[in-house]
Parts: structure tokens; C-alpha cells; sequence
């Protein structure tokens, strides 16, 4: 049974006694494991797949993905983005910072703009690489995102309470722009986009009806539409938004440590794969004995019920290569 089987089967809840996916997020990680720098990994397509294929052979992981960093899309609206050697790209400056900017920001070519077209040269490449036995996951700034990325997050946030003119007009069109990108990683053979909104975790429900929910909801309606899966990332405790967010109709959602998993299951439902959710601290700075046991209380939690096994986040550049061993293991 190839990996693509067996995630469709877990994703069609078949097997759930005995399938375990183990699917880390593995980054800046991925680049020091195969000896590259994380410029190398952030900007050179090649670099990306090969050192997610070497992390998923090694590691033996059931997913990979395109996941490097959130200014894809802001560099293809026209943000300048510099790529320090060993950490995550930076952007230079804040492009929207008013309401006439927001209305004259106008949606990039993204095969044209050179960031956005790594990415999808990255999923093409995935696809001649592992030729569709693998689950290749592309990759999509969420609405609130990205437009915090485009006008800076305090900015952003405030403007949701002082001129929702301004914040719509962003947010429409980094929906356009998300949509676009999301149909063009699938064109080129990713199944499923994963959408990181991790702002998400900052904001009071409240704001999350009214700015957020339904614009990743035609986000990740239209992903269905173009045959792709979805998987949702907000990063930090979004406890307080699982009775909204169970209405998205995502496919994965990603959990945090701070979430507790039995409630999720319960709000969420059991047909979304929820997928986490050890804290990545204690990934990396636990013993591979401790990981040991605690994958395996994870797993005895999780027996029966839809779920990837990974990190509540990224998995440290910093971990030890034998205690995301200890957590693949304890997977088997």
C-alpha cells in the first residue's frame, strides 16, 4: 500500500484501529538535516523537495510538503524580502498602509512573480520525484494572514475595529490571491493545501465570524472544487474558536499543544483528521525514552479516531535527529 493509499483510507476512516501517519513539520529542521541553509531551503525550490524527500525517507514520514516560510504571496504583491542565511525570510517593509493602498493593491501573475512560482515549481517537481505515491501538501497564506503580513499585524488588527472598509478590501483580495495560488499547486499535482492563518489565535471569536471565518471557508470550498484536500493551521490555543471553525469543512485541522485534543474531537466532530499535537519544546528537549511514552499515551488516546500523529507546530531546528526517531518508533 503506497502513502497516497494510506492516507485516503485514513481520510475515508478506514483502518482507524491500526493506522498510525506520522507527519511532522519539518522546516528549517528539514535544511540543517540535509546540510543546507535555511536561504538555500527558502528560495531554491530543488533544495525544499530534496531535503523533505531525504527528512521523509529517513524519518519514514507518511506526508510532505512546501511549507517554508509566510511571505510567498506578500513578495508577489510587491514586498521586498530578504533571506538571512539560518532563519526564516523577512520582510522589509509594510506595503499597505492605507485605505487607497488596500484599493490600489492589484493581485499578482503569480507564474510570473518569482516566490509564488518557486512554489509551484516545487509542487511539479514533487509530483516528477514521487509520482503520486506520496500526499504532497502545498501551501497558502489564510485571509487574516496575509493581510497582516501586507499592512503589519498591529495595524491590521486595529483596522478591523476602526475602518472595516480597510479590512475587507485587504482580505478579498488576499482571498483571490490564496485561491489562485491553491489551484495552481494543485494543477501541478499537490493533494492537499494546507492554509496557515495563525493570527487566528489572537482575535476573540467575535472578530473571527465577522472578518475570517467565511472567507477560509470559500477559500477552502473552492480548494474542494479544484479536487484538492485541506488542511487548516492556526498556531497557538484556538479552544475558543472550535465551535466556528467545525462549520469550515477542512479536512485536517492542526492543533497546537495548548488545545486539548478530546475536546477538539468533541466540538470538531470525528470526521476531520485532527492532527498533533506534542508540544515541540518538549520534542526537543525531552528525552527519546519520555517521547517514547508520550507518543504512545497519544496513541492510545487517539486509537479509533481520525489523526496524524506530529508536533503541535514546527519541529525545532534544534531537535535531536533521535527524538523525532523515538516518536516515528512508537508510531509503528
Amino acid at each position: 500500500m503506497t502513502k497516497k493509499q494510506k492516507f485516503d483510507r485514513l481520510l475515508n476512516g478506514m483502518d482507524l484501529e491500526t493506522a498510525k501517519l506520522f507527519r511532522p513539520i519539518l522546516m528549517h529542521f528539514a535544511a540543517r538535516f540535509s546540510q543546507k541553509t535555511y536561504r538555500e531551503f527558502a528560495s531554491d525550490y530543488r533544495v525544499l523537495v530534496e531535503c523533505n524527500i531525504k527528512a521523509m525517507e529517513y524519518f519514514d514520514t507518511d506526508l510532505v510538503g512546501l511549507i517554508s516560510d509566510p511571505y510567498r504571496e506578500t513578495s508577489a504583491f510587491g514586498a521586498k524580502v530578504s533571506f538571512p542565511d539560518e532563519a526564516v525570510p523577512k520582510c522589509e517593509e509594510i506595503i499597505v498602509k492605507s485605505l487607497e493602498d488596500a484599493k490600489a493593491l492589484k493581485n499578482p501573475d503569480l507564474y510570473k512573480e518569482e516566490r509564488t512560482r518557486d512554489r509551484i515549481e516545487g509542487a511539479k517537481y514533487f509530483a516528477k520525484r514521487l509520482k503520486g505515491d506520496i500526499p504532497v501538501i502545498g501551501w497558502i497564506e489564510g485571509p487574516l494572514a496575509e493581510a497582516c503580513d501586507l499592512a503589519g499585524v498591529g495595524e491590521m488588527l486595529m483596522q478591523m475595529m476602526i475602518d472595516p472598509d480597510f479590512a475587507n478590501i485587504l482580505m478579498d483580495k488576499c482571498v483571490v490571491t490564496a485561491k489562485e495560488f491553491a489551484r495552481l499547486q494543485i494543477l501541478e499535482g499537490c493533494d492537499i493545501i494546507g492554509m496557515g492563518d495563525a493570527i487566528c489565535s489572537q482575535i476573540d471569536i467575535g472578530t473571527y465570524d465577522a472578518f475570517v471565518k467565511e472567507r477560509q471557508k470559500e477559500i477552502i470550498d473552492y480548494v474542494h472544487e479544484c479536487g484538492g484536500k485541506v488542511k487548516l493551521h492556526i498556531c497557538g490555543d484556538i479552544s475558543h474558536l472550535l465551535a466556528s471553525i467545525k462549520d469550515l469543512g477542512m479536512d485536517i485541522l492542526d492543533l497546537d499543544w495548548q488545545v486539548d485534543m478530546d475536546i477538539a474531537h468533541d466540538v470538531i466532530g470525528p470526521d476531520v483528521i485532527r492532527c498533533g499535537n506534542i508540544d515541540p519544546v518538549l520534542i526537543q528537549n525531552s528525552s527519546s525514552e519520555q517521547l517514547e511514552i508520550m507518543t504512545g499515551e497519544t496513541i492510545k488516546k487517539e486509537m479509533g479516531r481520525k489523526h496524524i500523529i506530529s508536533g503541535g507546530c514546527e519541529i525545532t531546528v534544534n531537535t535531536p535527529i533521535e527524538n523525532l526517531m523515538a516518536i516515528r518508533k512508537s508510531s509503528n
